[in-house]
């Protein structure tokens, strides 16, 4: 469909990539990564035509159709909503209404005619176009998509420009999903959608019918969305088969195996050197000193590039706060008419790693402002606990920056203790390197400064940390020290994340806000989930519920095994053997032995579901089942040793007796 031969580009005097060569299919799956600035964004603008090649040749298929989508700046205004995804069929708008027009035609036209044969043709044509598009159903289309980027139905009549940034940019995305290009190019476009709609992405591009390639800084979001990765690195592309998680194995392996071949060429470079440097001036051994040296200048040199050493911070652990972080109890919050928490309560204990989930508007950034004190609930009383100290973190937390202080000697103060070298070190992990560290913060971007100031809390962070969107602006290798940094952290965290991988890593409770369904008037509730993201996903899908239901049926079974009370044991060896006992003594035995492993696994069934909580009242019932089972389990354990040892006495008097 598109490829790629001898493909070179260079960003300013700096190279990025030469001597590329990619063929891409129709059906690729492909994600760029690499570090900040090797060009990932570039080659995939020369992909969608926007750049053109320094170096080497790209050819493409006629008729192959683009769709781009950049990280930001797209604005769109003029239309609502509706009507803007609905442009993307203009051209399929335009066919309904030729048909239209030609149906009209032909019931005018001579039947015999020339002009009615060329009509008829067309409006063959024209009909088998509207079907395979089905533009019918054109307006349900859009529904969909726009429904699962997070736009009520209320938003659908809006215009656009009444959108933020961010808004803009998944109506912008939902144009590109309706218009299905052969190939789709998707630059970070995970960057301004929240959890639900990220996995509603994940879920749709499942089955995307044409290629896509995305760039990506979500490690979960790659590994479930591509089956290739082509990193930019070393001024090459080096392709890896796989999903995220497999490019990091397979590098991991071609980094080993380079390094080994290196080793055994560096011996073998060694020994013939060592060859020459003795032999060299002996005449009879001119011969092989000539063979040597002309080996060793035909010998292509393996060079190990220099890889960037995984980061790692270590910060100051804090004092730590009493057992209760927070009291939460009958908290509502309103904004005027506008009510957007109602009647929440919960408790918050030291330790404690939870996330913050909900659609975007249910009011995870007010609920983080009230526990940080930043406001004040509208009823209700929120408490902080014995020697909690807060630090917050918010989406725009540049704010609060002095904008004339340099980079490295603000980070100083607010770290006093931290050797320089280490302070730097950080800031490099946040992609603040070399004179950077030296700027004023009033010139950075806003997502630097949010970058800065993230880094800045954890040179000294409180006990009680509270971070809105901590991920946003951060790379895969920041995000990665990041979440080492908070999991070795003492103290207790709520956070707002939109990165599953992070979330996962992290999370050790789920806080769901949850909009009321049923009056969407009222304010939000807060859900405790206990674990993690993927044991509160189960939840909500619905495996609690079969769980339980599955537990419940089980019961009534699990109730009626029937313990036949074990046969009186003689207090010494019987000295006459019946026969007829023997039999059933064997029988016995035998429906024991059967029944012991049926019990053992409806023991490991109920501990499994026990470890699992849905509530109080679940929890009590599978406990009162266990409770049962293991009894049954060690009555029937304690039969089958009675049982086996007066069996072998009474098979030792039977061999007596005869």
């Amino acid at each position: 469909m598109l490829q790629l031969s001898g493909a070179g580009k260079r960003f300013g005097p700096r190279l990025l990539f030469e001597n590329a060569d990619w063929l891409i299919t129709p059906t690729e799956k492909t994600a760029l990564v690499g570090a900040n600035g090797a060009g990932k964004s570039t080659l995939m603008k020369v992909l969608g035509g926007m750049e053109s090649l320094d170096y080497g040749t790209m050819q493409r298929m006629k008729g192959m159709s683009f769709g781009y989508l950049p990280q930001d700046g797209l604005t769109l205004t003029g239309r609502t909503v509706f009507e803007e995804c609905l442009t993307v069929f203009d051209e399929l708008r335009a066919m309904e209404r030729e048909f239209e027009t030609l149906a009209h035609a032909l019931s005018d036209l001579d039947p015999a005619s020339a002009e009615y044969a060329a009509a008829a043709n067309r409006y063959s044509h024209v009909e088998g176009r509207l079907r395979h598009h089905d533009v019918y159903a054109l307006d349900a289309q859009v529904g969909g998509v726009l429904t699962g980027l997070g736009f009520v139905k209320e938003d659908w009549t809006r215009r656009t420009e009444e959108f933020s940034g961010g808004w803009q940019m998944r109506i912008a995305l939902a144009k590109l999903l309706l218009e299905k290009p052969d190939l789709l190019l998707l630059d970070e476009p995970t960057n301004h959608l929240d959890l639900e709609t990220r996995n509603w992405l994940e879920n749709y591009l499942s089955t995307w019918p044409n290629g896509y390639i995305l760039i990506s800084h979500d490690r979960y979001f790659l590994d479930v969305t591509v089956n290739k990765i082509i990193e930019i690195w070393n001024k090459g592309l080096h392709f890896y088969h796989g999903n995220y998680d497999k490019y990091l194995q397979q590098k991991a392996e071609r980094r080993a195996q380079l390094e080994s071949a290196y080793r055994n060429q560096r011996e073998h470079i060694d020994h013939l050197e060592a060859f020459i440097s003795r032999f060299r001036y002996q005449a009879t051994k001119a011969k092989q000193v000539q063979s040597r040296i002309k080996e060793l200048d035909k010998i292509e040199r393996i060079e190990i590039p220099l890889e960037e050493p995984a980061p790692h911070f270590s910060f100051p652990q804090p004092p730590p706060s009493g057992r209760t972080v927070v009291e939460v109890a009958g908290l509502s919050m309103q904004y005027g008419e506008k009510r957007v928490l109602e009647n929440v309560s919960f408790t918050i204990e030291r330790g404690d790693r939870i996330a913050l989930v909900g659609v975007n508007g249910a009011g995870k950034s007010t609920l983080i402002r009230l526990l940080s004190g930043q406001e004040m609930p509208t009823t209700g009383t929120l408490k902080l606990g014995h020697n909690v100290v807060a630090e917050y973190f918010a989406q725009d937390q540049y704010k609060v920056l002095d904008p004339a202080a340099r980079m490295l000697d603000d980070m100083g103060r607010a770290a006093p203790k931290v050797a320089e070298k280490d302070l730097r070190s950080l800031l490099g992990c946040f992609l603040f390197s070399g004179d950077d560290v030296f700027k004023s913060l009033g010139v950075l971007s806003g997502g630097e400064r949010n970058r800065y100031a993230l880094a800045r809390i954890l040179v000294s962070p409180a006990n009680f940390l509270l971070l809105d969107e901590p991920t946003n602006h951060l790379d895969l290798r920041a995000k990665d020290v990041l979440l080492e940094a908070i999991a070795k952290f003492t103290g207790t965290v709520i956070f707002v994340s939109h990165d599953r991988y992070f979330i996962d890593g992290l999370g050790q409770k789920v806080f769901e806000v949850e909009r009321n369904q049923e009056d969407p008037s009222r304010g939000s509730q807060v859900h405790v989930h206990p674990g993690n993201y993927e044991d509160y996903l189960w939840r909500k899908e619905g495996g609690a519920q079969a769980l339980a239901a599955a537990t419940t049926a089980a019961k009534p079974v699990v109730e009626a095994v029937a313990i036949a009370p074990p046969e009186p044991v003689a207090a010494e060896k019987a000295r006459r053997v019946n026969p007829i006992k023997l039999r059933q003594m064997q029988e016995r035995l035998a429906a024991v032995e059967a029944e012991i492993p049926r019990i053992e696994g409806w023991v490991a069934e109920a501990e499994q579901a026990l470890g699992v909580y849905v509530n109080t009242e679940e929890t009590q019932r599978l406990s009162e089942v266990l409770a049962v089972l293991r009894e049954q389990q060690a009555s029937l354990n304690e039969e089958w040793e009675k049982l086996a040892t007066e069996l072998e006495a009474q098979m030792e008097g039977h061999e007596a007796t005869n």
